[in-house]
């Protein structure tokens, strides 16, 4: 079974980013030069995947205007000879196919999941969330469906955060059976403190096989009266195995106002154009402080 199709769920209100999300989808947030979304289509389109399920919901249309031909704005830049920009622009339009999904109510990451069943279909499928973004050699989805290759089984991506955190993540126990790999005994969505020792935390990547499908069917509403993915997982982990998968790379909480401004600087800072007057900026900003 081949990994070639990507769901990503882009259908939030991005109620923590307010006012600047009150008309424009929180995925269309710029960091540096180009738009949340972007970031996670390269990502996925590094990773051998052409084929996007966007999940999406009313007021997120520019999203897929983004991604789309614009023949108003290629004709213009071809006009005024600025072929570099044009360049640009077809590139994007050309990244992926896309297929757009509704999620007609906010019911949670398991049923945005859910509702890409009739496209999916029977195959494995690969879930990027647009809050993570993840800074890596080797893309972090790549990274996965090679795991997955390898144990022809359902694959989430994990991080070790600290203890007091845990009750802010969706957490894994398991057993190390290969360096970075475990095979799953529990998931446990957003833990009290003191109730897991684990602190391999579950991050907005995730592998998936069709089977997934039939256990979120079988999932009730969980934390927050949400269809939860990982509550679907536990269940999926019982009737055959779920491995967990500690990437190499350094992720982002996109989603979160200072985990906004973290990517923005260190993404500045890699920019080939940007970087070094970036650096500097920042060495004379510290030396005033």
């Amino acid at each position: 079974m081949q990994v070639k199709r990507a769901v990503v769920p882009v259908a939030g209100l991005g109620t923590r980013f307010l006012p600047a999300t009150k008309a424009i989808p929180k995925e269309m947030l710029t960091i540096v030069d180009r738009p949340t979304i972007q970031y996670i289509v390269e990502e996925v389109v590094a990773s051998g995947i052409k084929d996007v399920i966007l999940v999406t919901a009313s007021g997120k249309a520019a999203i897929e205007n983004h991604f789309d031909y614009s023949f108003e704005l290629e004709t213009f830049l071809a006009q005024k000879g600025k072929l570099d920009l044009l360049r640009i622009v077809r590139h994007i339009s050309n990244l992926i196919n896309v297929v757009s999904v509704r999620q007609k109510e906010p019911l949670g990451l398991g049923h945005a999941v859910m509702v890409t069943e009739q496209v999916i279909g029977s195959e494995p499928f690969a879930v990027v969330l647009g809050d993570d973004l993840v800074d890596s050699q080797i893309p972090c989805v790549h990274q996965m469906v090679e795991v997955f290759d390898e144990y022809q089984e359902s694959v989430v991506a994990v991080q070790e955060i600290p203890e007091s955190e845990t009750h802010r993540y969706g957490i894994v126990e398991g057993d190390e059976v290969a360096p970075g790999i475990f095979k799953v005994t529990r998931l446990i969505e957003k833990p009290p403190a003191g109730t897991t020792s684990s602190n391999l935390a579950i991050i907005g990547r995730y592998v998936l096989r069709p089977e997934i499908y039939d256990c979120l069917h079988r999932t009730l509403p969980g934390v927050g009266g949400e269809i939860q993915l990982t509550d679907a997982l536990d269940i999926l982990r019982k009737e055959r195995a779920l491995y967990a998968y500690r990437f190499d790379g350094k992720r982002y909480d996109a989603g979160d106002k200072f985990g906004f401004l973290q990517a923005t600087v260190n993404l500045a800072l890699e920019h080939p154009e940007l970087g070094g007057p970036f650096k500097e900026y920042l060495k004379e900003l510290v030396a005033k402080l």
